[in-house]
């Protein structure tokens, strides 16, 4: 699994916002669309609310395959 960390410099960031920030995504609506059918799981549970307030050690995982770190 590949790790990327996204340093972020507010309180947090919402989930739809970060996967378009750390490039796993192309627009909204992509990342729209991966939430909603269950692909991404925050601190290891399946998340589908796209305005999931991410914090500093939030960890989100696409597909099992791309690990997003908040710090």
């Amino acid at each position: 699994m590949q790790t990327e960390t996204i340093q972020i410099h507010t309180e947090f960031i919402k989930l739809q916002d970060l996967l378009k920030f750390a490039g796993a995504v192309e627009t909204g609506g992509d990342a729209k669309l991966i939430i909603q059918e269950g692909r991404v799981a925050v601190n290891g549970e399946t998340c589908t609310m796209r305005g999931k307030k991410m914090r500093p050690g939030d960890r989100a995982v696409i597909d099992g395959e791309l690990e997003l770190v908040v710090q």
